[in-house]
C-alpha cells in the first residue's frame, strides 16, 4: 500500500536559493559577470584536470591498472584551463557554445530521467518537463546565434539559473510517495 508523506528537502531548497541568488547577480551586472564566468570556467578546467589525475592514481592503487586516458585527459584539462585563464577574450568568445551545449545536454538528461518525477507527483512531472523544454530552447538560441548570445549571455545564464532554482525549490516541497 502506498502512502504519501510530506518531506522537506533542505539541500534542494538551499541549492534553489543559491541558483536564484546567482541569477539575480547575473541580471545586475552582465558585462563583469561574463568575465567572471570565463575565469570560473578556466579554474574549473584546472581543478577537473587535477581530479582526473588524482582519480587515475586511485584507480591504479585499487586495481593495479594505470589509466593512461585519465592522465592524458587530466593534462589536457589543466592546459585548457591555463589557456582559458590567460586568454580571457577567447574564453568569452567560447562561452556561448559552452553554455549552449551545457543547457541542451543537461535538459535532455533531465527529460530522460523525468519518469522519476512522476514518483513525486504528476504536477512535479509536468513542471519538470516544461522547465527542461525551456532550457532546451535557451540552449538552441545560444547555439545558433553566438554573436547575439555573447552580448546577452549573462541574462540567459541568469534565466537558466532562475529556472534551475525554481526546480530545486519545487523539489524541496514536493510530496514523496513511499511504498
Amino acid at each position: 500500500m502506498a502512502s504519501s508523506t510530506k518531506k522537506f528537502d533542505l539541500g534542494s531548497f538551499l541549492l534553489g536559493i543559491l541558483f536564484i541568488f546567482a541569477s539575480l547577480i547575473a541580471f545586475a551586472d552582465p558585462s563583469s559577470n561574463l568575465v567572471a564566468v570565463a575565469t570560473t570556467l578556466g579554474f574549473m578546467a584546472i581543478v577537473k584536470g587535477f581530479l582526473e589525475i588524482f582519480m587515475r592514481n586511485n584507480i591504479s592503487v585499487y586495481t593495479g591498472n594505470k589509466s593512461t586516458g585519465l592522465l592524458v585527459l587530466g593534462i589536457i584539462d589543466i592546459l585548457v584551463g591555463v589557456y582559458l585563464l590567460f586568454n580571457l577574450q577567447a574564453t568569452v568568445l567560447a562561452l556561448p557554445y559552452v553554455f549552449a551545449i551545457w543547457f541542451i545536454v543537461d535538459a535532455i538528461l533531465m527529460l530522460i530521467n523525468a519518469d522519476y518525477a512522476k514518483l513525486i507527483s504528476q504536477e512535479y512531472y509536468y513542471f519538470t518537463i516544461l522547465m527542461n523544454i525551456l532550457k532546451i530552447f535557451l540552449g538552441v538560441a545560444l547555439l545558433f546565434n553566438p554573436l547575439a548570445s555573447a552580448l546577452t549571455i549573462s541574462f540567459l545564464v541568469g534565466f537558466y539559473f532562475m529556472l534551475a532554482g525554481m526546480l530545486y525549490i519545487t523539489n524541496a516541497f514536493a510530496t514523496n510517495k513511499m511504498l
